[in-house]
């Protein structure tokens, strides 16, 4: 899928997944809610580092290219190294690596421990990077191009502040969930997992498939592209994508907000 379409899954994901947790009895304050929306928003596109193409890649200049880069070759590397008899070869890493619940896992584990143990200015770089995504992704047409960025980065680095000082106040979220002393912001890696995983999940749709189970052999491959049957799946960009899903998506996300805030129905 393309980015528009993967951080409006990302956005809806963890609002539903707010909805749910409420009707369980454990409603998220509504800071919780809205950052894990924008952070969920942006960390599903994060898969996409591996393609010199893609929003992440650009999103930050000449230090995102950089990175892209690095992973790539990086994700081309381990695919050589590990892929079964039934593997096709290949010369690049996209939708490899990156395109797994392992990378996702730990992604979301990193960011973690970066949270808890970085301090304020982690947390608020954490915002930052997942805002700047999330912006580029929800309003990808508005913030096309070179001249927009610095009003990307502006907008990110403000909302960051704003979040970061909205969450720290007591009863709205830093330590949601995880409460033991020394254990606040620990949550922030979740919504980056779910970003990336259901990222994964759209990309599954697509005529590729998305080896999403990797290193999990399936048969004789080690790096099997999952998804629906051949006759379900659809082109990136296509009417199916654009007209069908992103819609459904914009649907799930507003009924779960309302389901995760508790208005009468």
């Amino acid at each position: 899928m393309m980015g528009p379409a993967h951080s409006l899954s990302g956005a809806a994901a963890w609002l539903g997944l707010g909805a749910g947790v409420a009707a369980a009895g454990h409603t998220m304050p509504w800071p919780v809610l809205l950052v894990g929306a924008l952070i969920c928003a942006g960390a599903a596109l994060a898969p996409d580092l591996d393609h010199k193409a893609a929003t992440i890649s650009t999103a930050f200049g000449p230090l995102s290219k950089a990175l892209c880069g690095i992973v790539d070759a990086l994700s081309a590397a381990v695919y050589r190294a590990t892929r079964g008899p039934g593997d096709p070869r290949r010369s690049g890493g996209h939708r490899t690596l990156t395109h797994t619940w392992l990378w996702a896992v730990f992604l979301g584990a990193g960011f973690s421990v970066l949270a808890i143990t970085g301090g304020r200015w982690a947390v608020l770089g954490i915002l930052f990077v997942h805002l700047v995504l999330a912006i580029e992704g929800l309003l990808w047409r508005a913030a096309r191009g070179t001249s927009s960025d610095v009003l990307v980065w502006l907008l990110a680095a403000a909302g960051s502040w704003i979040l970061a000082d909205i969450l720290d106040r007591p009863g709205n979220g830093a330590d949601w969930l995880f409460t033991s002393p020394g254990q606040e912001y620990l949550w922030l890696g979740l919504p980056i997992v779910l970003g990336a995983l259901v990222h994964d999940l759209g990309d599954a749709l697509t005529v590729s498939g998305c080896p999403v189970l990797w290193p999990i052999p399936v048969g004789r491959k080690r790096w099997y592209p999952v998804g629906p049957p051949r006759m379900m799946r659809f082109r990136a960009g296509s009417w199916v994508e654009l007209k069908v899903l992103m819609p459904a998506f914009m649907v799930v996300g507003a009924v779960g907000a309302v389901g995760a805030v508790g208005l009468p129905g």
